[in-house]
């Protein structure tokens, strides 16, 4: 089948499945994959789990959508499960995690707008990325993804992500401007960069001090992914704001923009929609996800699995020349090479039935279903070590 009527905005491997269940995903030709990608975080609870499969189905016979002009049961439920998980107060559901990040920009600019600032400013981090609407764009890092689309609207400085005394100097600079902050706690798409220990209590207090929001983009490290349920809980501290997608709805598109404080009770009707978001089938998806999740422990496990991965992929690579660190929280690990392997990716699927990604060129990026256990951990450890000495 030809691709020549899609625009080249991927470079897909020579790969496509058909089906797929827990952790395993199988191509045109029959062969089995252990997916240590899980769609780029997405199907934390496995592919074809029969419950959302149950759910879908059934859902799909009962509605699918009414629109946001009337009450929808299944939406009211899954904010109430997110919000008793988070701390949080109230959710506003989308699409995607991009619109979850643009709800969030507009949250800060109408913070802003009833402080009587006309221009105000939101910090955001170096090499961070925050999805690729105009709005995320500008709130981005990195030249390979802003090329072409320049000037992008909105008003940001970024800062070098986890430099607490670049914060500071901006403070002297902005500080009457400045009404928010966004952050990843752990920047995915630039590698799994880790922030400090310490970093986002550090921030809390800054924004609380400062009386700026704390927004923090929990499209990628959201739903269990680190080893608890959201990552900002690794340090005991709630945002004001956080988004979420990806996990979420498991491969069925859906994004939340969750807050609390001033900054859940500053939209009102009409300032803000979506005309599928919420819909019945993606809240019910989201409801029974995080059934799942809770039930079979899978934050747990995902810190527990995680952990031995790092130790394995340390004790495995610790001789590897041209690997220069290994780093990771939960099930979100990534291991930086000194320079690129050419087809690394490809290499691994071929030759050890492994879907690994590669994410700025030269890091192996691990994310394995949140379902993973520790002969899997095991193959995987094996898979990536045997892909980097061929």
């Amino acid at each position: 089948m030809t691709a020549a009527c899609l625009m080249t905005t991927y470079q897909p491997l020579a790969l496509s499945f058909t089906h797929g269940l827990g952790t395993r995903l199988w191509d045109q030709d029959g062969r089995e994959y252990l997916d240590a990608v899980a769609g780029v975080a997405v199907t934390n609870v496995g592919h074809s789990h029969p419950r959302l499969v149950a759910a879908i189905s059934e859902q799909a016979g009962l509605l699918l959508h009414t629109s946001n002009l009337y009450s929808i049961d299944w939406q009211q439920r899954l904010a109430q499960k997110l919000t008793q998980l988070s701390g949080l107060e109230r959710v506003f559901f989308n699409n995607s995690g991009a619109e979850a990040n643009e709800t969030a920009l507009k949250l800060a600019r109408l913070y802003g707008w009833h402080k009587g600032i006309e221009q105000p400013l939101v910090v955001v981090m170096e090499n961070a990325f925050h999805g690729r609407t105009l709005g995320t764009l500008s709130a981005s890092d990195g030249p390979a993804v802003r090329l072409g689309f320049n000037r992008l609207p909105g008003d940001f400085i970024k800062v070098p992500f986890g430099d607490l005394a670049a914060l500071e100097h901006i403070q002297q600079a902005h500080g009457e401007r400045i009404v928010a902050i966004l952050v990843e706690p752990i920047q995915g798409e630039s590698g799994v960069q880790m922030a400090p220990p310490g970093y986002l209590k550090a921030l809390r207090q800054l924004c609380s001090r400062r009386a700026w929001l704390l927004m923090v983009d929990e499209i990628q490290t959201g739903i269990g992914r680190t080893g608890q349920w959201f990552a900002f809980q690794h340090e005991g501290i709630v945002p004001d704001v956080m988004t979420l997608a990806k996990g979420l709805g498991n491969g069925v598109p859906i994004g939340a923009c969750l807050a609390r404080g001033k900054a859940a009770e500053l939209f009102t009707p009409g300032s803000h929609g979506s005309t599928f978001g919420g819909n019945p089938l993606a809240c019910r998806v989201g409801c029974t996800v995080l059934d799942i999740i809770e039930e079979q422990d899978l934050v747990g496990n995902a810190r527990r699995q995680g952990e031995q991965l790092l130790v394995r992929l340390r004790a495995e690579l610790v001789d590897n020349p041209n690997v220069l660190a290994i780093r990771g929280q939960g099930l979100m690990v990534g291991i930086e090479l000194k320079q690129p392997v050419r087809d690394l990716a490809l290499c691994a699927a071929r030759d050890h039935g492994l879907l690994i990604n590669i994410t700025r060129g030269k890091t192996i990026r691990l994310l394995p279903p949140l379902t993973i256990d520790g002969r899997e951990i095991e193959m995987i450890v094996r898979g990536v070590s045997r892909s980097l000495v061929q």
